[in-house]
């Protein structure tokens, strides 16, 4: 009898598009509650999606669209999925002090709990913002009862990265965490990213496809697999006087996202961080 497939970790940054880091230096968070709220209606067709597909998730949700939006996150949980901390307003862990950093992870994780009312477990940084210089971030994590961390990508990349951390879960900050990357493919001695984001859009999904599966078959590894609400909304608001490289990469083949997510759960097995990663049922 074959063994049953690998189970992989499905993850949703929940996020508008307004909010990407991508667009700091375009967009106040203080004009954050002028923009149209797209959030929720793209949430609620991820939820479709992965009902349609019997699929379990992990949504990584910031606490300042949590605050706005209690009943979408109340459906998240009340659909069997599991709640996560995105932080409260998509700030770089880089751009944080310690104490700065424990407040907003400390403010976040109380929020989700009181809304969901379930033990928050995950963090995930914004734009993957633990890195080499500030792995501080995972002691203070730790100390503020985050069972596990999925903030880092072993990649060069222009901005974030880590390429000489472990490309699967490592225990950090003294073993009182479980850090968790985002799924690389090992090509050449390079570590390519195959864990979603832009880089499923950018990529022919067959070599999404070929990556997962030679992580599970080759490697016999689970997959962290991420996405965003609005890579699924090709009608979201264009952000004006964007540089070229921005604007490529945040509306780079948005039309595909939703058709590719759809084949893509066909394809492997999933299910949520911490039922994968912390043995939790």
């Amino acid at each position: 009898m074959s063994a049953p497939p690998i189970l992989n970790a499905m993850t949703v940054d929940v996020e508008d598009y307004y909010q990407v880091s991508a667009f700091e230096k375009h967009i106040c968070r203080t004009t954050w509650a002028n923009f149209d709220c797209r959030v929720e209606a793209n949430v609620e067709r991820i939820l479709q999606l992965f009902d349609q597909k019997s699929v379990k998730a992990t949504f990584f949700t910031l606490g300042w669209v949590a605050d706005r939006h209690p009943g979408m996150v109340r459906k998240i949980v009340e659909n069997g999925h599991e709640l996560a901390s995105h932080g409260w307003d998509h700030r770089r862990v880089t751009s944080q002090k310690p104490g700065c950093f424990r407040d907003d992870v400390v403010k976040t994780r109380a929020l989700l709990e009181d809304i969901s009312g379930q033990a928050v477990k995950g963090y995930r940084a914004a734009s993957y913002s633990i890195g080499a210089e500030n792995l501080w971030a995972l002691d203070v994590l730790a100390e503020a009862g985050y069972e596990y961390s999925s903030s880092i990508v072993p990649i060069r990349h222009d901005h974030y990265g880590m390429p000489d951390a472990p490309r699967f879960a490592f225990r950090a900050a003294s073993d009182r965490i479980l850090e968790v990357p985002i799924s690389t493919v090992s090509v050449m001695h390079r570590n390519i990213n195959c864990g979603g984001g832009g880089w499923f859009r950018f990529f022919p999904y067959a070599f999404t496809r070929w990556a997962l599966k030679t992580v599970n078959e080759s490697e016999q590894r689970s997959c962290v697999f991420y996405f965003h609400p609005w890579e699924i909304d090709e009608n979201q608001p264009r952000i004006e006087n964007l540089g070229h490289k921005t604007r490529f990469r945040h509306y780079l083949n948005l039309h595909k996202t939703h058709s590719r997510l759809n084949q893509l759960l066909d394809d492997f097995s999933w299910g949520r961080m911490d039922e994968i990663f912390l043995g939790t049922k």
